[in-house]
C-alpha cells in the first residue's frame, strides 16, 4: 500500500513538472482589444528608409533606350545573373552617399525609396525627357537567432517584414522560446539599440520595432524550463538511479 502511495505521488510530481500554462506559449492572448483602424491602416504607414550599407539595384529607363543607358552600370535581359546585380548595385556609404553615373555623389541614406526615386528622377530629366527610376534593396535581411526552428539570415524580397513574419521565416520558436521577451537590436545612426517585444501582448502591434528594419537581430532566448533542464538534463542519470533505489526501499519495507 505505501509503495502504491509512494509511485502515486512520484506520478503525480513528474506529470506537474510537465505541464506547463499556454499564457507562455500562445501568441497576441489580447488581441481582440486592438483597435480596428490600426488592423486597418498600420500596414500603409510603414516606409522603410535608406540605410549606409545598402546595396541598391537603381536603373533607369526612357522612351529613348539610348538615352537612358549611360545611366545605368548594367544592362539588364534574361542573362543577367543575381551576382551580377548585387556586385554592380550601388552600395550606399557611411555618410548615406552613392556615386550616381553623370550626376556624381548623391546622399539618398535616410530617404524612403519613394524620396530617392522622385529626387534622381528630378536630377535625371535635366538630362534625358521623361525617366523612370526604378530601385530596389538588394541586401534587405533580417537575422533571427536562438530558441527558433531554423535560425539564420534571410532575405526578404518584399522590402517589408514584420517580427512575427520573420520569426515564422525561421520556422517559429520553439516550445522552449521565452515569447514575452523578445529582443530586436538595431543600428540607428552608427548606434546600437537594443529593445524587448512582449509577443503575448497585444502592445506588440503599437512597438515601433513590430515593423523590421534592413540589418536588424531578432534574438528569442529561452524560458525557465530549457534553461533549467540544461542542467537537468546532465544530472538526469543519477536522478533516475536515486529513484530506482528510492523505489525499491519502499517496497521492500512496505513487505
Amino acid at each position: 500500500m505505501k509503495f502504491k502511495s509512494a509511485l502515486s505521488v512520484l506520478l503525480l510530481a513528474l506529470l506537474m513538472f510537465s505541464c506547463g500554462s499556454s499564457k507562455d506559449v500562445v501568441y497576441f492572448q489580447d488581441a481582440q482589444n486592438v483597435p480596428q483602424y490600426v488592423r486597418d491602416n498600420d500596414l500603409s504607414k510603414y516606409e522603410i528608409r535608406i540605410m549606409p550599407n545598402d546595396n541598391l539595384l537603381i536603373t533607369v529607363s526612357a522612351f529613348n533606350p539610348e538615352a537612358a543607358k549611360m545611366f545605368n552600370t548594367i544592362q539588364l535581359d534574361r542573362t543577367t545573373s543575381i551576382a551580377n546585380l548585387t556586385w554592380q548595385g550601388y552600395l550606399v556609404d557611411q555618410q548615406g552617399y552613392i556615386n550616381f553615373p553623370v550626376i556624381g555623389k548623391v546622399k539618398i541614406g535616410g530617404m524612403t525609396k519613394e524620396e530617392a526615386i522622385s529626387m534622381l528622377q528630378k536630377q535625371v530629366s535635366e538630362y534625358i525627357e521623361n525617366p523612370v527610376v526604378n530601385i530596389r534593396f538588394m541586401n534587405y535581411k533580417v537575422t533571427v537567432l536562438g530558441e527558433v526552428n531554423r535560425p539564420g539570415t534571410y532575405t526578404v524580397e518584399s522590402e517589408k517584414v514584420t517580427l512575427p513574419e520573420a520569426i515564422g521565416l525561421a520556422g517559429d520558436m520553439t516550445i522552449y522560446g521565452q515569447r514575452n521577451d523578445v529582443m530586436v537590436a538595431r543600428v540607428v545612426n552608427g548606434e546600437k539599440q537594443f529593445y524587448h517585444v512582449d509577443l503575448t501582448n497585444s502592445e506588440v502591434f503599437f512597438s515601433p520595432y513590430y515593423y523590421l528594419e534592413q540589418n536588424d537581430i531578432v534574438y528569442v532566448s529561452p524560458n525557465g524550463t530549457k534553461a533549467g533542464s540544461s542542467t537537468y538534463n546532465q544530472n538526469l542519470p543519477l536522478v533516475v538511479s536515486l529513484i530506482s533505489v528510492l523505489i525499491t526501499a519502499i517496497a521492500l519495507f512496505s513487505k
